[in-house]
């Protein structure tokens, strides 16, 4: 069971470097306000049903869309993120938020996590060791003590299940259909703001289904191999390279043989 206690102390330090992952409509919000939104993929194989009782692949389940990637059956996930170096543009300079009104449920439930199976680590938080010392209760036996952060985690967690088609759409509208390979990396994708503003609007009324035939990104030689071997459609993609799209490797680069690449 875990206790832990925390406060606040304003630091600021969770505002700062991020890809802060908003819904649909947040991520349309931040545009209209001139900030900066990508558009991150990742891909599962999906070639059997998991079964039922399988709460992580359900979870995966939810907030995915089924597609191809040539022979291969995958679920993409997508998601929004506001990306940002250096303090968030809506921080102020006494370190206070100029949004905080309709700051995005993320913000609001900072530091719980949004995936359920992610246990609370202080360790993995920016906050200083101080906020950690405070005797405000924060989780009691596993469970947030404070209501309001019980329901925008709730929240925040429906609405993720309830935008995967807009976000099947907008990828559609926005002709972007090239994922990472789950627990390798992420897909980054730069739309310019006003191409991605457009697509997530018009995604609320198009009803176009998702691109079926994904790429899949790599960076590993082993993992480019074996979906050539299956009849995906792999492609390796070195780490960090500057562009529209981006691949964002969780691991060093490691370059296949030209006769499969």
């Amino acid at each position: 069971m875990t206790n832990l206690n925390f406060n606040c102390v304003q630091c600021g330090k969770c505002c700062h470097d991020l890809k802060l992952p908003l819904t649909h409509a947040e991520a349309i919000a931040w545009l209209r306000r001139g900030g900066t939104v990508e558009v991150l993929c990742e891909a599962i194989p999906w070639v059997t049903e998991p079964d039922a009782a399988d709460a992580q692949a359900t979870h995966k389940r939810q907030r995915s869309f089924p597609t191809q990637s040539g022979n291969l059956s995958i679920r993409v996930i997508v998601v929004l993120a506001a990306g940002f170096a250096g303090p968030c543009p809506y921080l102020t300079e006494e370190r206070r938020c100029g949004i905080y009104v309709d700051r995005p449920h993320v913000c609001r439930i900072y530091p719980a996590e949004v995936n359920p199976f992610i246990a609370l680590a202080p360790t993995s938080k920016k906050c200083p060791p101080e906020a950690w010392e405070s005797s405000m209760p924060f989780m009691r036996d596993n469970k947030i003590v404070d209501a309001q952060i019980q329901l925008h985690t709730t929240l925040l967690r429906h609405e993720d299940q309830l935008d995967v088609p807009l976000k099947a759409r907008a990828c559609q509208l926005l002709g972007i259909q090239s994922a990472s390979i789950a627990n390798e990396g992420f897909m980054l994708h730069r739309p310019s703001n006003a191409t991605l503003l457009a697509a997530l609007e018009a995604s609320l009324i198009d009803s176009d289904a998702p691109g079926s035939d994904w790429e899949l990104a790599t960076n590993q030689s082993a993992t480019l191999s074996v979906l050539h071997q299956v009849g995906a459609r792999p492609v390796y993609i070195a780490s960090n390279a500057e562009g529209a799209s981006q691949y964002l490797g969780f691991r060093p680069d490691s370059p296949p043989d030209a006769a499969i690449a």
